[in-house]
């Protein structure tokens, strides 16, 4: 897997519903699941006509207040600290050409196409909601870029998230206007399509689209905002929550395998400390292990209680459960947000001593600042880093020959010492869950910039690259665990069967990776074990078998 480009270009793998229809950007329901079908899946967009209205309706203000020659923020003056220098009417179509030029200014690897799609999406939403005063065709053509797979070059470094991510958005608002790069796809004359970069005015022209001028406002909106990050964070979110589920189905069968009890997912225990995720993953684990004969087998043995990573995994899954709750509802929020600045009002909704005309108000704020997201995502990678290091904990525990049980052989693996069966899966494990825990914490530092006038940033973008690597890094993890889940069935009595749920995950695993008889090279296995967790296949095994979703 790569570093900080989680997931998989177009693919949303066997969850997705690329036939769901169009996904309607209108400024209010914007989903985690809507960005993921249009960043991997490539669903369509539609703008609706109320929309539409509110867009025109945005601009009309916009048009009066340029009119009226009062000097306001963002549409007749410079930026940042250069925000009391007056440009003069005739200057304000270069002024807004010279703030994407200028901000263009990004480093580090580009962005994949998946994380150029949500950040699209994500600004078409912002516009639509009909505060940032730029023209129905800027729209327009931000959709068509995304329906057509125009998608712009992004270097993706450069963002503080604040001013929102100015560098990456202004790296995608120069394809807007015939400059920077763009990729595309091209058919060849044998029928195949390639992707190939072109500059920017041409990449609009295999669209049917003419570069744009921008007018006043419209350059700083687009540049203006938290669509990187909540692009970003919206992916993270799908991906945490199926990292979850996944590590649920992983434990239930590590519990199983283990000769564990599921005593300790009784729904009268999450009842008395009545956290949300506790009793969600509580219930998965009885589901998963419903009929299970190997834990009917030893119901009455001389064990007492298991090890903590089995015991509690209804309370560790849980709180990891709670934080992605957490960061969906600020994403939730977010991708229905304007996020730009100054913001254009009808004057009789805003307050009387705001700048503007008779009939519109322009107020500036600070609603591109990112911790709303910075600060939930550094939770979420504190959280997934924890879901990850108790995965590890049960793989230590089918692994390793001084805690395992009597029927499990050394590193899952007959004639062990010749054979080192999954023992460096484990390393592998452990490799992962030790990058988790030294990934930084973004939203904790601050950098001021800008003459000291933007003196506190949110490093939201980083604090989301930093999130779905570590959510990359734990659905590998999960991965191994089922690895070895699936290896520790096979030293079972073969008169036991699992549960519903532990059974479908053995034989989904079995589907792509074959028993270990002899030692062989095991990154195929981690990689297909991976792949299986991550497209969501392995949920859609289990609960195909169980005839429900899981939680």
């Amino acid at each position: 897997m790569g570093d900080d480009g989680a997931g998989s270009d177009g693919d949303g793998g066997p969850e997705s519903d690329s036939d769901a229809g169009p996904v309607l950007a209108d400024g209010e329901n914007l989903t985690p699941e809507d960005v993921a079908r249009v960043a991997r899946e490539d669903a369509p967009v539609v703008v609706t006509d109320e929309t539409r209205e509110k867009i025109r309706t945005a601009r009309e203000r916009v048009e009066e207040v340029v009119e009226s020659g009062e000097v306001v923020y963002g549409l007749n003056t410079g930026f940042g600290e250069l925000v009391d220098e007056r440009i003069p009417r005739e200057d304000i179509e270069q002024l807004q050409l010279n703030l994407v030029r200028s901000h263009a200014a990004g480093a580090g690897r580009e962005l994949t196409t998946e994380e150029v799609r949500a950040m699209l999406l994500g600004r078409v939403n912002a516009l639509a909601k009909g505060y940032s005063g730029v023209r129905e065709v800027v729209v327009d053509h931000l959709v068509t870029m995304l329906d057509e797979r125009v998608h712009p070059v992004v270097k993706s470094r450069g963002s503080l998230g604040a001013s929102g991510d100015l560098a990456p958005l202004a790296h995608l608002a120069l394809v807007l206007v015939g400059e920077g790069e763009a990729e595309v796809e091209i058919e060849t004359d044998d029928g195949e399509r390639r992707t190939e970069r072109l500059p920017g005015d041409e990449a609009l022209a295999t669209a049917g689209l003419d570069p744009l001028t921008l007018r006043a406002k419209e350059g700083l909106a687009l540049i203006n905002g938290t669509q990187l990050s909540a692009g970003l964070a919206a992916l993270a979110v799908v991906d945490a929550e199926r990292a979850v589920r996944a590590g649920d189905v992983a434990g239930a069968l590590t519990t199983e395998v283990t000769m564990g009890t599921t005593a300790s997912a009784d729904e009268s225990i999450a009842a008395v400390r009545p956290h949300a995720g506790h009793a969600e993953s509580a219930r998965n684990v009885k589901r998963l292990t419903e009929d299970s004969e190997v834990v009917e087998s030893h119901r009455n043995c001389d064990r007492v209680q298991d090890a903590y990573s089995i015991r509690c995994l209804p309370q560790v899954h849980g709180a990891v459960r709670d934080a992605i709750r957490h960061l969906r509802e600020a994403v939730e929020v977010e991708l229905n947000s304007a996020t730009d600045n100054p913001l254009i009002f009808d004057a009789a909704d805003a307050d009387e001593r705001a700048s503007g005309t008779e009939n519109a108000a322009v107020l500036s704020g600070g609603n591109f600042h990112g911790d709303p997201l910075a600060l939930p995502l550094d939770y979420l990678t504190n959280a997934i880093t924890e879901l990850a290091a108790i995965c590890e904990r049960r793989v230590d525990r089918m692994l390793n020959p001084n805690v395992q049980e009597p029927h499990l052989p050394p590193f899952l693996t007959e004639g062990s010492g010749l054979r080192s069966g999954y023992m460096i899966a484990q390393y592998t494990a452990a490799a992962l869950v030790n990058e988790n825990r030294a990934t930084g914490r973004p939203s904790m530092d601050n950098t001021p910039v800008s003459g000291n006038q933007e003196d506190h940033v949110s490093m939201s973008a980083q604090s989301a690259f930093d999130a779905r690597a570590a959510v990359e890094n734990a659905l590998t993890v999960v991965g191994i665990e089922l690895l070895c889940g699936a290896q520790a069935a096979e030293f079972l009595d073969d008169d036991l069967s699992h549960g519903v749920g532990t059974g479908a995950a053995y034989e989904a695993v079995r589907d792509v990776v074959p028993p270990l008889v002899e030692d062989r090279p095991l990154h195929e296995d981690v990689e297909r074990a991976d792949a299986l967790v991550a497209s969501g296949l392995l949920t859609e095994r289990v609960e195909d078998a169980l005839g429900e979703s899981l939680e």
